[in-house]
Formats: C-alpha cells, structure tokens, sequence
C-alpha cells in the first residue's frame, strides 16, 4: 500500500471512521471534507464552539481543527476536547506557526502539527494513524476493565505486572548513529529501548501503569552503559524522561552510567512536565558536575521541546522528525528549521535532524547548515553497533 493509497483500519462490516472537521473558512472546510468522505464519515463545522458540542453527542475517532478559528482558538478547543474525552486523537493545522500555541498544543496531547496548505496524502496517513491509534486504546481500557473483574483490580495489576516482568527480562538496547555528513564520519549512536513488546512506548506506558517506571529507567541506563563499553565512538546519547530525573540514583557517581557520564548525552523526553520536577536548576547541575551533557529531544512546532528549551539550556536539541519529514518538498519547513539551527549556534547547542529517511531531506537539511543527522537513510537500529551508509 502506497502512502497515497493509506486508510483507517476498518473492521469487516463495521462504519467507517467519524472525523471532526473545525474550519471556520468554508472553502477550506468543503476541500477537506470532500478529500476525506471516501475513507470516513467526516462531520465538519465551523466554530470550536459547534464542536464542542459534537463531542459531547456520539463519538468520534479523531479530530482535525484548524488553530485560528474566530472566538475560540484550535488549542482551546483541544483543551475543551480533553475534559471530554482523554484519548481521542487530536490534529491541528495552521499557516503560521506559533511557538505559545505549539507548547500549549503538547500540554493538552495533541497529536500533530499539519502545516497549510495541508499535503492531503500526508493527512490521511496521519489521520489513519490516528483512528487505530484511538482503537488500541480502547481496546486497551477494555482489556484492563476485564482483567479487574470480580477482583477489585488485583487480576489488573497482577496481569500488568507480568507483562512488565517478561518485558523487562527481554530488555535490550539496540543503537542508532548520528552522522555527520559533511565529514561522513559517525558522531555518535542513541540507545534505544527494545524488549519483547511491540514497541518502547508499549513497555514504557505498562511501567508507569504499573508504578514501576523508575526501575525500568535505572535498568535501561545500566544496559545502556554495560553495552555502550564496547561502543566504537565516544558520544553515547541516552533517553531519560522527567521522573527519572526525581531518581536519586541517577545522580550517584557510582552508577554505571555515571561512570562513563564524560561520554553521554542524556536526552530528556517529555511524556510529563518539566515544571513538575523540583530543583531542577540544581538536578540539572548535578548531572553537568558529574560529566553529562544535557539533550533535548523533539524540538519543533507542536511539539514539547519548545516548551522545555529555556528550563533545560541543553546542549544538543534534536529537530524532531514531523519538521524533518519531506523539508526539501517545503518551504515552510525550512523555514522553521532555519530558524531553529540559528538559536541554536546563538545558544552554542549542537543541533542534530533525526528521522531522516530520503536523499532529498538529507541535502536540504545540509543546504540549510544542519551537520549532524540521524535516520533510517543512514542505517536502523540494531544490537551491534550499525556502520551507516554514506
């Protein structure tokens, strides 16, 4: 199946997707209504407002809003939506990106950030992401309500608790280079989290789920030092999120990572606030003293990076991959990340473009000053430490 060619997953016999449209230019809104009514029941109206009350009638499986909408904004409105409903799947799309609506748009879990004029094969992909996303989780509350009956929750957690067990048992790092390509030469490679579930963010929501997040967070850095011994590169860049950061033993001299903390680049993620750590400025510092680097991932429009560049004043940001996707086909995606790579070099951060996949990305993001890249077009990840493709 062609990208073109993407659609929501359907059941056999089931209805089609319903999508909520908010677009309060009527031109635009006939388009896009038009160009999804083959794959989905498309309900489109004008105001957040009119929305907001849709939402509140029979279910949807995504919404898609513009940001600028007269009366009440498109974030708003996702802000609305989520006192509502917690999952659905939530897109905005704008003309002019805005770094206050982007970090409010991450707060509130929007899904993405589409950039008009919308690139209609990208919409349906992304939207028939959205629509099995919505279904997994359902199908995941009901799963977790059926394991809990009749027990009060204790077949639940204990349900959970093994499949954190055998994840974790299988747990491995697989690793990813970051080239510079300018030099052709390897700059450094990112641990990435693998276990038997289908993906990190699967082993990583049953931990939390589990109240186990911070043990998976010190497993994965031990794994992460055992294996990065027999690294052929210095730099080692390491995932951590904001509650391992409220983990005393990340700051222990004598941790594994630690012991190699003049190699790592610790890449914070956001999956919860940074405001809802304390002291950060003095954990930050801790970390620094002890030889680490700070990263910030997924630095972008719509995305939490923004957010968190000023608590963190990281020294290497990564462009996050919904900005790098298709740059050389956009104008305003080079735009944006011109823009990005000239604060960094003020802030005298590194700046690394990751999820590069096709030539064409790879020589826009190289026209535009960007050295340092990380993606499928260079190798994928695996166990052994890949040599990239040059």
């Amino acid at each position: 199946m062609t990208l073109g060619d993407a659609k929501a997953v359907v059941a056999p016999g089931s209805e089609l997707p319903r999508v909520l449209l908010v677009d309060d230019e009527v031109s635009v809104r006939r388009v896009l209504e038009r160009a999804l009514s083959v794959s989905y029941r498309v309900v489109a109206v004008g105001s957040a407002e009119a929305a907001v009350t849709e939402v509140r009638g029979e279910p949807f499986d995504a919404v898609l809003s513009d940001v600028n909408l007269s009366g009440m904004s498109g974030v708003e409105l996702l802000r609305r939506v989520r006192e509502l409903d917690l999952d659905l799947p939530f897109l905005l799309m704008t003309g002019a990106p805005n770094v206050e609506h982007a970090a409010h748009a991450v707060e509130y879990g929007a899904l993405r950030y589409l950039f008009k004029p919308i690139d209609l094969v990208e919409l349906r992909k992304t939207l028939a992401t959205a629509v099995s996303m919505r279904r997994l989780a359902a199908a995941r509350r009901q799963s977790l309500e059926a394991l809990g009956q009749g027990a009060h929750g204790a077949a639940d957690r204990a349900g959970l608790d093994a499949v954190v067990n055998g994840a974790i048992a299988s747990l491995r790092v697989a690793w990813q280079p970051i080239v510079s390509w300018p030099r052709r030469r390897v700059a450094g490679y990112e641990a990435l989290m693998r276990s038997r579930l289908p993906t990190p963010e699967a082993l990583l929501d049953a931990a939390e789920s589990a109240g186990r997040a911070v043990e998976l967070g010190r497993l994965m850095r031990a794994a992460t030092a055992e294996a990065g011994r027999l690294a052929p590169v210095a730099d080692l860049y390491a995932n951590i999120r904001p509650h391992d950061l409220l983990d005393e033993s990340i700051y222990d001299p004598a941790a594994p990572l630690s012991r190699i903390a003049s190699r790592v680049v610790l890449e914070v993620t956001e999956r919860a606030s940074l405001n809802s750590v304390p002291a950060l400025k003095e954990r930050l510092a801790k970390l620094r003293k002890l030889g680490y680097r700070i990263g910030l991932d997924d630095l972008g429009a719509g995305y939490a990076g923004l957010a968190s560049f000023a608590l963190l004043e990281p020294e290497v940001v990564k462009i996050d991959v919904q900005l790098v996707r298709d740059v050389h086909r956009s104008a305003t995606r080079q735009r944006l990340i011109a823009l990005l790579l000239g604060a960094c070099r003020d802030l005298k951060a590194s700046c690394i473009a990751e999820g590069v996949e096709l030539p064409g990305e790879r020589d826009a993001l190289a026209d535009l000053g960007c050295e340092l890249l990380q993606g499928f077009l260079f190798a994928r990840p695996d166990f052994a430490f890949p040599e990239p493709r040059w």
